[in-house]
């Protein structure tokens, strides 16, 4: 297929540019390069994919010196002009948005970036899908809907109105806009609600990241919530797989919704949510022992109540996933803490002076 991947220099974004590559499909990848996060990460990503970093003007398409069927080019969702000229020119089969801007507790501080790219890059992300007759979108929501709900695990059938934070309405929003145009247009639509994305080359706002930093630093960590805290972790392998499956199928509109008992998951137009997460709840304070046994270093801990914005327990059901792609998440959290800390040890012993300064206390659990 001929994919578009926008955010192609994030942490999502470069592992499924791989495996795409990896399998055979043409590539463009976009990225506005925003500076939410150390750029060096980005630049370093795109390295691997083989797009040299001294070369990003704004606008031009770079050919990739590693892969042939991969072009990148430095756009940013909301110049709307530009969008529209690159999806005239290649006529994608598919697109993949997970350009946005991540983070709940960075939404109650900036929510501007958040109408900017989550609502406004999204919408015309849909018109261009729209008026190029695009076959399938695949978008990034996450498991920040789920809100105030407590019902375990969180089901694509459950009522997901009450967000606690802008960037879990903005991702909800999303998700009513792809129906609107899947009902309006015609047009596939397939959301996945991440559930805490985590692995090499990862953000380094995720707490998986600045708790890594922390100890070895030997700077104290904030647990929130005095430490009652449970995430869906999943391993970035394992999500990169279930977008593949998801991108090569879009959905069909299903005959048999009953509009007097709406299931909230589909649509007589070709609509369709998915939780993709590991499909089980772990302790935060088991994954902090276990960035300890692989660090050989004790955590130096500071309990603290909730933060706004913030939930106790995250925990995916991944039924449907399963049943209609096979879809089967293999790496345990020990697994993935493990393969993490071996490449931060190897990348940060290169790039030491690089590491962005974020205090430790701005960790984020959501994805």
């Amino acid at each position: 297929m001929k994919v578009l991947v926008t955010g192609s220099a994030g942490f999502i974004g470069f592992h499924l540019v791989k495996q795409l590559l990896k399998q055979g499909d043409e590539i463009i990848g976009i990225d506005n390069l925003n500076d939410y996060y150390d750029k060096k990460l980005k630049y370093d990503r795109l390295a691997i994919l083989g797009i040299n970093k001294s070369n990003f003007n704004y606008g031009v398409e770079l050919l990739s010196e590693k892969f042939v069927n991969f072009k990148f080019l430095k756009l940013d969702l909301t110049d709307k002009e530009n969008l529209k000229k690159l999806f005239k020119k290649y006529k994608f089969d598919a697109v993949c948005n997970l350009a946005a801007q991540a983070g709940v507790r960075y939404s109650l501080i900036n929510p501007d970036a958040y109408l900017d790219s989550n609502i406004t890059g999204f919408l015309n992300v849909l018109e261009c899908c729209r008026h190029e007759k695009v076959g399938h979108l695949v978008y990034a929501s996450s498991s920040s809907v789920y809100g105030l709900n407590k019902k375990m695990p969180f089901s694509v059938k459950d009522n997901v109105d009450h967000p606690i934070s802008l960037y879990a309405a903005s991702k909800k929003s999303n998700e009513l806009m792809a129906h609107t145009y899947s009902h309006l247009f015609n047009l596939p639509t397939s959301g996945l609600r991440f559930f805490t994305v985590y692995g090499p080359w990862g953000r380094p706002d995720m707490a998986l990241f600045l708790f890594t930093k922390a100890i070895l630093d030997g700077k104290e960590i904030n647990i929130f919530n005095n430490g009652e805290m449970k995430r869906d972790f999943t391993y970035i392998d394992d999500i990169v797989g279930g977008i593949v499956r998801v991108l090569a199928k879009p959905p069909k509109g299903n005959q048999n919704w009953d509009e007097l008992v709406p299931d909230p998951s589909t649509s007589k137009a070709p609509y369709k949510i998915f939780n993709i997460g590991r499909g089980s709840s772990v302790n935060l304070l088991n994954f902090i022992d276990e960035i300890e046994k692989n660090l050989g270093l004790k955590a130096k801990k500071i309990f603290l109540p909730m933060q706004d914005g913030d939930v106790s327990e995250t925990w995916a059901d991944i039924s449907e996933l399963k049943t209609e792609f096979n879809y089967e998440p293999k790496i345990t959290y020990k697994e993935g803490i493990k393969k993490f800390v071996n490449w931060y040890k190897i990348y940060y012993s290169l790039n030491r002076e690089s590491i962005r300064q974020i205090e430790p206390s701005e960790a984020v659990l959501n994805q």
